[in-house]
């Protein structure tokens, strides 16, 4: 479900831009700003923010707080203030990413300001603009559930330009397709590849068959889930009668929105969102959640910030 022509021009301040017909280029070019703008300083070294991990060169000081590695202690810093200090360092290593980018038919939807869609070529764009640099490459796996698009690492920011674009081109697949999260996942996993980043997008709606295969990437990579929601998958409106549509098997169904439908959906939809969130969790995985109705920048940032502090040990 694409946004009306009422509703784009009334589109909050921190919507996607729009990515499709001919004002793809022009969308692109917005994002891309966007990401800068509101990334940028965000993190302090290369790709701090998203992989845990000390680098060697030595970055600012900081008050010590329970649970930092007494290794690190700046003394003369400590000497000067008489308040204990560490050294924090900024990571230097070459970092290689992976993104698994789920594209099939239910991320065709949306009923706030953008569509699911529009939230994962944005969460590419963030994960692009945050892990370039210093050598860094990125790569990708896409699917729209039809076909499977395999993007090899690289660096660079004219590749990062062209994977963005890959994933807002990427043609979306006749009503009827069905994602396959699980087999995608493990395309990733074989064969091995370089220890890294990487970074599974989708809506992680239906059966979580694809829990074993992510805790299996995770013995191997640092691993991030993006889950792309839309305010109608946790939440019916109340409409009266409507026809109900799965746009990965095709089926419709009339049904009448009474309150106790909505209570019923609702503890449904709650109960399969913890169990991803149980998953993921399991997987060791970190969880963001993006939704077609949130500022998707500043949740991005939160989630980063939440990550950085948990990783220096300092006190919530």
């Amino acid at each position: 479900m694409t946004p009306n022509n009422d509703a784009r021009a009334n589109r909050p301040t921190w919507a996607p831009p729009i990515l499709r017909g001919d004002r793809m280029e022009a969308g692109l070019r917005t994002l891309e700003l966007d990401v800068r703008r509101r990334l940028d300083g965000l993190l302090q070294g290369n790709h701090l923010g998203l992989v845990p991990g000390p680098g060697s060169e030595p970055g600012e000081a900081r008050p010590y707080q329970p649970g930092d590695d007494v290794r690190r202690m700046d003394w003369a810093v400590t000497a000067r203030t008489t308040t204990p200090h560490i050294r924090e360092t900024v990571a230097d290593r070459e970092l290689e990413t992976w993104v698994v980018a789920d594209l099939s038919p239910s991320l065709d939807f949306g009923t706030a300001a953008c569509e699911k869609r529009d939230l994962v070529v944005c969460a590419v764009a963030a994960v692009a603009h945050l892990t370039g640099g210093g050598g860094n490459r990125i790569g990708a796996l896409l699917s729209n559930g039809a076909e499977t698009v395999r993007v090899p690492p690289r660096g660079g920011l004219g590749h990062a330009r062209d994977l963005v674009r890959r994933v807002a081109t990427l043609p979306s697949a006749e009503e009827g397709t069905r994602g396959d999260l699980a087999t995608l996942v493990d395309k990733l996993r074989r064969p091995p590849r370089r220890r890294g980043l990487a970074v599974v997008i989708s809506d992680f709606l239906g059966p979580v068959t694809w829990e074993r295969p992510l805790r299996a990437l995770s013995a191997r990579h640092d691993l991030m889930a993006v889950e792309v929601l839309d305010p109608r998958d946790v939440d019916l409106p109340e409409v009266g009668s409507v026809v109900l549509a799965d746009p990965e098997s095709g089926r419709q169904r009339d049904v009448h929105v009474s309150a106790l439908l909505r209570k019923e959906f609702a503890a449904a939809a709650s109960a399969h969102r913890a169990e991803v969130a149980r998953a993921i969790r399991q997987a060791g995985a970190g969880h963001l959640v993006l939704r077609t109705d949130s500022d998707w920048i500043a949740d991005l940032v939160r989630f980063a910030v939440a990550r950085k502090r948990g990783w220096s040990g300092a006190a919530s």
